[in-house]
């Protein structure tokens, strides 16, 4: 069995929905609290053991590789004013991964994000995050998504269940459950109607895939705009190997919507021992109460 080295962080996007201030920094570097949300996302593949983060970006997203890399102006300023909390802050974030970044040219969707990474991931399964996604769990997301993998030897998606008003936001999954969160998986529709949808469990982005996903990835037809669906590609997974959903443990919240950016915001701050208390005030004082 092959150890999940590799990770996919799709980040090509242009963050359209958080404009103005996507103008001119990449969506992926605005921060919950002090930390950009990025960084949540590649800290969630460190924690599951994953060492190589292969980084799918576009025209203007240096500054996420430049936030991986060393800042040696940074950290000789704060060596000399005697800062090393906040020195010893720069360089974790500097040592924390193995970065490789590949271009996507070209705006065709997710799938084709993936695809972009075939050269650097190989022949063997890694995993796939989605920067929009944060959940927040005791053991990571992506770990339980290992486990499982490793356990069953099968391509797995995270899922969580959502109201039936909710599934045409999503790719949905369906199939035989197999235990109390684990489901065999044969049919997949990308943001169906509620009625037509095979279930209420929702893809929200952390995948753990076999290297088979790349030769579907290139037999899936374009969809709507032009974009290869990952959510198609998976369904032609399913129908040449085990594909596996489980319903994962923990808090999802949606960063892409700028709600649920500021309940994500609101959620770990509050978890921050230092912070707690003033933003328990903070939220009093504009509730009024």
């Amino acid at each position: 069995m092959n150890k999940i080295r590799k990770a996919v962080i799709p980040a090509a996007g242009l963050g359209t929905r958080f404009l103005p201030a996507t103008k001119a920094i990449p969506k992926e570097m605005i921060p919950i609290v002090d930390i950009p949300m990025i960084q949540h996302i590649v800290e969630e593949a460190v924690r599951a053991g994953i060492d190589d983060i292969v980084l799918v970006t576009a025209r203007h997203k240096e500054p996420i590789e430049n936030h991986f890399d060393y800042n040696y102006e940074l950290d000789d300023i704060l060596e000399k004013k005697g800062k090393k909390d906040l020195l010893d802050v720069s360089k974790a974030v500097g040592g924390m991964c193995n970065l490789i970044a590949i271009r996507q040219k070209h705006p065709l969707g997710l799938g084709h994000a993936v695809l972009c990474a075939e050269s650097a991931v190989g022949n063997e399964p890694f995993a796939v995050l989605l920067g929009d996604d944060l959940i927040d769990s005791e053991v990571p997301c992506t770990k339980q998504l290992v486990d499982i993998y490793e356990k069953e030897n099968a391509s797995v998606v995270g899922v969580m269940e959502v109201p039936a008003s909710e599934v045409s936001k999503y790719g949905i999954v369906g199939g035989m459950m197999l235990g109390p969160r684990l489901m065999e998986v044969d049919r997949l529709v990308e943001k169906p109607a509620s009625k037509d949808a095979p279930s209420r469990f929702a893809i929200p982005g952390r995948y753990v895939l076999s290297p088979s996903i790349f030769k579907c990835l290139r037999e899936t037809k374009p969809g709507k705009g032009g974009e290869i669906q990952l959510t198609d590609a998976l369904q032609l997974l399913a129908g040449r190997e085990r594909l596996l959903a489980y319903q994962f443990e923990g808090v999802r919240y949606d960063t892409g919507d700028r709600l649920g950016f500021i309940d994500a915001t609101l959620a770990y701050a509050l978890k921050r021992p230092e912070l707690a208390d003033g933003v328990r005030a903070v939220m009093r004082k504009h509730l009024g109460s």
